[in-house]
C-alpha cells in the first residue's frame, strides 16, 4: 500500500479547510442530495463528499458507508487531491498503490474508484467520489457528469466559506477567525509554543466617515486590512471582528517580535498616508496579551483581555491628545 504524499501547499490547504468550520458537523440535505444523485446516476453502492484533514479523511456526506471518517493513510481521496481532475482507479487489484489497502482487502471492498477534487479558492479540500465493489470502466460522458456534480458541491462549499469571510476586507470574520485561532492555539499548547494576540481599533474612524464619507471609511478599513496582511506572517491568523476592530494571533513568537511587527505596521501606514494623500491618516490603538501554553486560556478569554487592554490604551491616547 502507498500512502499519498503531502501536497506542497498543505499548510494553506489545511488553513482553508479549517476556515470552513465544517468538519464534524451534522449531515446536511444540500450535500446529501448530491451524493444520492451520484449514487443513482452511476449505479454504485457508495458515493461520498469527502474532506481530507491533516490526519484523517472525513465524510460530510456518505451513502453506502456508515463510518464518518477513515485514516488519511489509507484514503484514496488523499491521492485524488494531488491533481486537478478526476482520479480514476478502474480496478484496485491492478493498482500497486491500493492492492493491499485495508479498504480494498477488507470492508467496504473497494475495486473501482473515481474521485473529482473539490476546490475552494485555490485549494483542493476533498473530493466527490463514487466507489464500486466491482471493477468497471468510466467513459468521458461519465467523467463530465462527475465533474458537473463536483462543481455543484463546490458551490455549496463556497456558500459555507462566505459565512466565515468579511466581504469588505476579505479577511476572516469573527467566526472564521475564532475557528482558525482555536486551531492555532491548540497547536501552540501541544508544542509548548508561546503566542500573542493583538486587538486593534482604528483611531478617528468616525471622523473619517463624517468628514470624507462612508466610501472613504470603507477605503480606510481595506487599507488597514492590506497593511496587516503585508506586515504579518502567512502563519499568523488575521481577522476583522466587525466595525473598525481587527485582530491578529501570532503563534510561536515572543513579545519582542510582536512589538517589532507593530513598529513595521506603523511604518507601512505612515508611508501609505504620505503617498495616498487622502487627507487623513489611518491610525490605531492596540491591546496585546500573551498566551501561555501551560494555562487553559481560550481564544474568547484572550480576546476579552486584549479588548480591555486596547481600550485602556485608547483612553490614555485620547486624554493625552486633549491635553495637547
Amino acid at each position: 500500500m502507498q500512502s499519498a504524499p503531502t501536497p506542497a501547499n498543505e499548510s494553506t490547504r489545511i488553513a482553508a479547510l479549517r476556515l470552513l468550520n465544517i468538519l464534524d458537523t451534522e449531515p446536511e440535505e444540500r450535500f446529501d442530495r448530491l451524493t444520492r444523485m451520484a449514487k443513482r446516476l452511476f449505479s454504485v453502492p457508495i458515493a461520498q463528499v469527502t474532506l481530507v484533514d491533516s490526519e484523517r479523511q472525513w465524510f460530510k456526506s456518505s451513502f453506502g458507508v456508515d463510518d464518518r471518517e477513515t485514516s488519511r493513510d489509507v484514503s484514496f481521496c488523499a491521492h485524488a487531491i494531488l491533481g486537478d481532475d478526476i482520479m480514476l482507479v478502474p480496478d484496485a487489484f491492478q493498482d500497486e498503490r491500493f492492492i493491499d489497502n485495508p479498504l480494498v482487502a477488507g470492508k467496504p471492498g473497494i475495486r473501482f474508484y473515481a474521485g473529482c477534487p473539490l476546490k475552494v479558492g485555490n485549494e483542493n479540500l476533498g473530493t466527490l467520489c463514487v466507489i464500486d465493489d466491482k471493477p468497471r470502466s468510466f467513459d468521458e460522458e461519465e467523467r463530465q457528469l462527475l465533474r458537473d456534480l463536483a462543481e455543484m458541491v463546490e458551490k455549496e462549499l463556497s456558500a459555507v466559506q462566505l459565512a466565515t469571510t468579511d466581504h469588505l476586507t476579505m479577511l476572516s470574520n469573527r467566526r472564521g477567525f475564532e475557528t482558525l485561532a482555536r486551531h492555532s492555539l491548540n497547536l501552540c499548547r501541544r508544542m509548548k509554543h508561546p503566542a500573542s494576540l493583538l486587538f486593534f481599533d482604528l483611531d478617528g474612524f468616525k471622523e473619517i466617515n463624517d468628514t470624507h464619507g462612508h466610501a472613504e471609511g470603507d477605503r480606510a478599513l481595506k487599507t488597514f486590512a492590506q497593511a496587516l496582511l503585508a506586515v504579518f506572517r502567512d502563519s499568523d491568523v488575521v481577522g476583522r471582528l466587525g466595525g473598525d476592530e481587527f485582530v491578529v494571533l501570532l503563534s510561536g513568537t515572543s513579545r519582542d517580535n510582536s512589538l517589532a511587527a507593530l513598529s513595521r505596521l506603523q511604518e507601512w501606514l505612515c508611508h501609505h498616508s504620505k503617498s495616498a494623500q487622502h487627507g487623513y491618516e489611518v491610525r490605531f490603538s492596540v491591546g496585546q496579551v500573551d498566551f501561555d501554553p501551560g494555562k487553559p486560556d481560550s481564544i474568547e478569554d484572550l480576546l476579552a483581555r486584549a479588548d480591555s487592554t486596547m481600550y485602556t490604551q485608547k483612553r490614555t491616547t485620547e486624554r493625552n491628545g486633549q491635553r495637547r
